[in-house]
C-alpha cells in the first residue's frame, strides 16, 4: 500500500505552481524553468521564444483606430463597440447613423419632431410616441374632430344662438355713394384750377 501511496504523491513545480507527480518534478522543474515563462499580466504560462509576441498580442497598449485613445488590446473590442466617442450609432428615431458624440445632441432635436399617430390623427412628438401608442384608444381622434367641424363663428356664438344674416346689397345706396364722390372729385378739382386775379399794377 506504501508503494502505491508514493505513485500517487504530488509535488508543486516552484516555477508554473502546477502539481506534478513526485517521481517527475526533478524532471519536470528543469524542464519548465528552462522552456516557459509566466506572463506578468496574466499569469498564463508562455513558451520563452513566444512571450514577447504573447504580450504584443495581448497586452501591449494599442490605440483606437476611431478616437486614438491608448489601452490595453484586450480592451479594444470592447472599447469599440460600446465605449469609444466616435463609434458609429444610430438615432433611435429616425435611424439615421452617427458618431456616439453627436447622439444626444441629435436625439433632443430629432426627438422633438411630430408625426401623426394613425389611431387618434393627432400630431405627436417621437420620443413620447411609443407611450403614447400604448395608451391611445382613437376615442380623442373622434372628439378633435368634431370640434374641426364646428365652424369658429357658430362655437363663439354657441350652439343655441341665431346666426347673423349677411346685410343685402343696396343697389340705390351703391349709385347715391358714387354721385356723391363724382361730385367732391368735381369741385375739389374746380378749386385748384381757380387762378387768382391779376393784381393792376400802379
Amino acid at each position: 500500500m506504501a508503494g502505491v501511496s508514493d505513485d500517487h504523491a504530488t509535488s508543486v513545480c516552484g516555477h508554473c505552481d502546477r502539481a506534478i507527480p513526485s517521481s517527475n518534478i526533478d524532471l519536470h522543474f528543469a524542464h519548465c524553468s528552462r522552456n516557459l515563462e509566466k506572463c506578468k499580466v496574466c499569469d498564463d504560462m508562455i513558451p520563452r521564444k513566444h512571450a514577447e509576441e504573447h504580450f504584443l498580442s495581448t497586452h501591449a497598449p494599442v490605440s483606437c483606430s476611431l478616437c486614438s485613445e491608448t489601452m490595453d488590446r484586450d480592451s479594444l473590442d470592447v472599447h469599440k463597440g460600446e465605449n469609444c466617442p466616435k463609434r458609429i450609432v444610430t438615432c433611435e428615431y429616425c435611424e439615421f447613423p452617427l458618431p456616439a458624440i453627436d447622439l444626444l445632441e441629435h436625439q433632443e432635436v430629432c426627438g422633438n419632431r411630430t408625426e401623426l399617430c394613425y389611431m387618434c390623427h393627432k400630431y405627436i412628438r417621437l420620443r413620447e410616441m411609443h407611450s403614447h401608442e400604448s395608451r391611445c384608444t382613437g376615442v380623442v381622434s373622434n372628439i378633435a374632430e368634431s370640434s374641426r367641424n364646428v365652424r369658429a363663428p357658430d362655437r363663439e356664438r354657441g350652439a343655441g344662438a341665431p346666426r347673423r344674416q349677411p346685410r343685402e346689397f343696396s343697389p340705390r345706396r351703391l349709385l347715391f355713394t358714387i354721385a356723391i364722390t363724382g361730385i367732391a372729385v368735381l369741385l375739389g378739382s374746380l378749386f385748384f384750377q381757380r387762378k387768382p386775379d391779376p393784381t393792376p399794377v400802379n
